[in-house]
């Protein structure tokens, strides 16, 4: 299941990873620097309601799937996730009414709300998405999540160009979702009409979930904190700088770690359904292996060619200070997602979710202090030093406290086959001059990837080159 996963859902990572890059591009030139960080911190706003109300209840529809298909009882299953969304529909007026409310610019109020009004469509589709992925329905999990990038990106930029500011991209991902809707409502409704919603499913859902949405809000915290403490020792155009920056490197680590959690995660709890601890063991150890193998380049790529990506990628009042930014991100996004992709697994398919929310309390509370005491003295930059501490220390808490939940193994031969090969790949991109612009972001893009490609197959690290001629042959007999 993992590898089908892996192949199928390629085709969306590609458009997430190409429009991600496209909306940096875009939005850093049709938004002034004020105005990208209006939209950074709307957008912060939304994922922090999204998160805080709705995460809960996707995560419950996706770890009690595969239980409820085994007992065939998916009506029930459906039924209680739609009661429980219309249900918590009712928090969004209050949060409108409190941004409404709450003395700030009327750029960012409007950011601000347009981000909350995508809330409620973005987390139907989510629902819907979340289904489709624990049923193993890669190409209706797929369409949707295409459907929502490449139509939130055109409708962005739309809006932009007719001058919505900050709220532009904001407004487009909402009517991106709304537009998903008549595709996938109909057959939801149906699912959930043919169950009821038992108070004893929902309150098993809700002490499943409610620990993962509290990580998740401590993970945004951690991922979001420094924007709203930038805007207020700063200013808002610093946010749309370190915001760029972050974009620029974290969205591109972050597309390889959805889509290899989107694989992986229902191929872990199905191994664990169905064959117990000793194939979640061998399941988790392939995905580890894999992660590491390109994760970990990924980010020393990133952290590589900075300045050119920069220089490409970003509008000209915003690409210096982002190349300053990126390699530091580059790092913290690395271990954010191994964190959230590999270690948290311990927590959520062992259902011991509380401990989840324990160790996410020490990187966020670290992040915090730190950029109350950096911020102030350093600026950006104790914004910067401030990220990869704070996630080195989420790595660290989440592997020791999850051992204590369920053991995943760590694959050390393929991390230290990862790690040599890499800084290899680093010696060699360093030695090309830096010439500027695209030619030197092909140059030692080209190079690392044919260093660090020819070193992983000639000593076939992770068996990925066994692994692969594997899939192949199963897919021919097929």
């Amino acid at each position: 299941m993992f590898w089908r996963g892996v192949v199928g859902y390629l085709p969306a990572n590609l458009v997430q990873g190409v429009v991600g890059l496209l909306t940096i591009v875009t939005f850093t030139r049709l938004l002034t620097p004020a105005q990208f960080g209006a939209y950074a911190i709307g957008f912060s706003v939304m994922s922090l309601v999204h998160t805080a109300v709705f995460v809960w209840n996707e995560a419950a529809m996706a770890r009690f799937w595969a239980a409820a298909a085994e007992r065939g009882d998916q009506g029930d299953h459906s039924a209680a996730i739609y009661r429980a969304w219309g249900l918590l529909l009712l928090a969004l007026p209050l949060a409108a009414g409190v941004a409404w409310l709450w003395p700030m610019s009327a750029d960012l109020r409007h950011a601000v709300l347009a981000g909350l009004l995508a809330v409620a469509p973005r987390s139907f589709v989510k629902l819907a998405q979340e289904r489709r992925r624990a049923a193993g329905e890669v190409r209706g999990a797929v369409m949707l999540d295409m459907g929502q990038t490449l139509g939130g990106f055109a409708l962005g930029a739309l809006l932009a160009l007719l001058g919505l500011g900050g709220a532009a991209p904001l407004l487009g991902a909402a009517l991106a979702a709304v537009a998903c809707l008549p595709f996938i409502a109909p057959g939801e409704r149906a699912l959930a009409g043919m169950g009821r919603a038992e108070a004893a499913r929902l309150r098993e859902h809700a002490l499943y979930g409610l620990p993962v949405a509290l990580s998740l809000i401590l993970a945004l915290v951690l991922a979001s904190t420094d924007r709203f403490l930038l805007a207020h020792f700063l200013d808002e155009a610093t946010v749309g700088v370190y915001h760029a920056g972050y974009s620029l490197a974290n969205r591109t680590l972050d597309v390889t770690f959805i889509w290899l959690g989107a694989a992986g995660g229902p191929a872990l709890v199905m191994a664990l359904e169905r064959g117990g601890r000793e194939a979640l063991a061998h399941a988790a150890r392939e995905q580890a292996e894999l992660m590491a193998l390109l994760t970990i380049p990924a980010a020393t790529g990133l952290a590589l060619v900075a300045a050119p990506l920069a220089q490409l990628m970003i509008g000209p009042q915003l690409s210096a200070g982002a190349a300053h930014v990126t390699p530091w991100i580059a790092l913290s996004g690395l271990l954010g997602g191994l964190t959230t992709y590999y270690f948290h697994q311990a927590f959520t398919l062992s259902r011991r979710t509380s401990l989840l929310s324990v160790a996410m309390c020490v990187p966020a509370l670290a992040n915090v202090l730190l950029n109350l005491l950096l911020i102030p003295r350093f600026g950006l930059d104790g914004a910067l030093w401030a990220t990869p501490a704070s996630f080195a220390l989420g790595l660290l808490a989440s592997a020791l406290m999850g051992r204590r939940s369920l053991v995943l193994p760590v694959p050390w031969l393929t991390v230290a086959q990862a790690v040599g090969a890499s800084g290899v790949m680093a010696l060699a991109v360093t030695r090309i001059p830096s010439v500027g612009g695209l030619l030197e972001l092909l140059l030692k893009a080209a190079v690392g990837a044919v260093v660090y490609g020819g070193i992983i197959a000639a000593v076939d690290a992770g068996a990925l080159r066994s692994r692969g001629q594997t899939y192949l042959q199963a897919r021919r007999a097929a």
